[in-house]
């Protein structure tokens, strides 16, 4: 509905600085109050059947009673309004339902400084500073509550059929658990589906890592609708690549050769960093498995004496590494390291940050599903020259590439 300049001008009439037009005080505010009471004064009407002081309403059994003030958070002031209400309490307001003391826009601001990493106390006081308006803890929670409803369903959402890559890595999280903070890790597997597309597949929370919670992880995907992964990279999770190989049996498991490199680079003095590095870099830069075998077989000669847990290290993961050396360049510059899932956790750990310890599991995915779609633009962008990888993918693995 439009309004009429001259019904505007004549409201504007002896209004002309900000203050008195937005001011807390202004027009703005009044006019809203004004109409929020005259809406609900029209809705008693409607409700009651008669006007007020109409003949009609006399002896009607039921009739207007005065009204109660309630305080009201729009999305950027508190308003006071006069609720009216009947005599036998059967009036239901639908502009303004009873216990509803907000509107919708002030639930999404809230949500939003959640997202970014701010504590209850910092969205308090945000809200009072920015918007002079007192919040209590209580509401903050109930409104970053509801998220838990959309949460789940994401959780619990279908997935795609095929995967042709997947990371899986974890973040370290404090949570309170019956009245001690313990370390749990937030478990994250991102999928990069056929187009290219990162798509976080779900969030895990668990204080221990084990074949049997994997087991169940995996067991969940295929629920959801994943019947074929072809290759997953993963960090040295205990238990998880036998959980993949025996949920997705023809899953191609890779280690992730940086995370190798660089928890080899513990065990190394400063001196001989970059030395080591270079080394490293020939075995798996290889052309093959043969050849990386024998850069390794060079390095462990040089090193052992020196450094003898990374020679034993690479020797137990050599499994795990090699498949990398039977791809061609494209797809090995796209899981030679878990950095598209890394770059996310970053993002991730700056929202946790500021926050020494969640109350509990659902708290922590609340506040990594907001993050996550506050971000989801960023992290979400195709893998850098994935048509050409896809090529591969499509020669290597033929019978398992849907024909659409």
């Amino acid at each position: 509905m439009a309004f009429n300049d001259a019904v505007i001008d004549e409201l504007l009439k002896g209004h002309t600085t900000q203050e008195e037009i937005l001011g807390k005080n202004g027009l703005i505010k009044q006019l809203t109050k004004r109409i929020l009471e005259r809406a609900l004064q029209g809705e008693l009407t409607a409700h009651l059947g008669y006007e007020k002081h109409a003949p009609e309403g006399r002896n009607g059994g039921n009739s207007r009673n005065g009204s109660y003030a309630k305080r009201v958070l729009t999305d950027n002031e508190r308003l006071t309004i006069e609720v009216p209400r009947d005599r036998d309490a059967s009036f239901e307001p639908a502009i303004l339902p009873k216990g509803q003391n907000r509107f919708t826009g002030f639930d999404e601001k809230i949500i939003s400084l959640y997202a970014r990493g701010l504590t209850v106390r910092e969205i308090q006081g945000h809200l009072k500073e920015i918007y002079q308006v007192e919040v209590s803890p209580d509401l903050i929670s109930n409104v970053t509550e509801e998220v838990m409803a959309e949460v789940r369903e994401w959780q619990d959402r279908p997935l795609d059929a095929v995967y042709p890559i997947v990371y899986v890595d974890a973040l370290m999280v404090k949570v309170r658990d019956q009245g001690h903070v313990v370390n749990k890790a937030a478990y994250l597997a991102l999928g990069v589906n056929l187009s290219g597309f990162k798509e976080l597949l779900g969030i895990w929370i668990e204080e221990t890592e084990g074949a049997k919670f994997w087991l169940k992880v995996c067991g969940e995907l295929a629920t959801r609708g994943v019947k074929d992964i072809f290759i997953a990279c993963v960090d040295g999770l205990k238990g998880l690549p036998e959980a993949i190989e025996s949920v997705f049996p023809k899953t191609q498991v890779q280690l992730c050769l940086v995370h190798l490199v660089r928890n080899s680079l513990r065990f190394v003095s400063y001196k001989d960093r970059k030395a080591v590095v270079a080394d490293l870099k020939a075995v798996y830069q290889a052309a093959s498995a043969e050849a990386a075998l024998t850069a390794l077989e060079s390095f462990i000669r040089k090193w052992d004496g020196k450094y003898p847990l990374i020679g034993k290290s690479w020797r137990a993961n050599w499994d795990r590494v090699t498949p990398f050396f039977c791809y061609p360049p494209e797809i090995r510059r796209a899981i030679y390291t878990t950095n598209a899932i890394e770059s996310l956790n970053a993002s991730l750990r700056k929202t946790l940050r500021p926050r020494r310890a969640f109350p509990n599991d659902d708290a922590v995915l609340k506040i990594l599903y907001l993050a996550l779609r506050n971000a989801s633009q960023k992290w979400t962008m195709p893998i850098k020259d994935w048509p050409a990888a896809m090529n591969q993918f499509t020669i290597i693995f033929e019978d398992r590439v849907p024909i659409n």
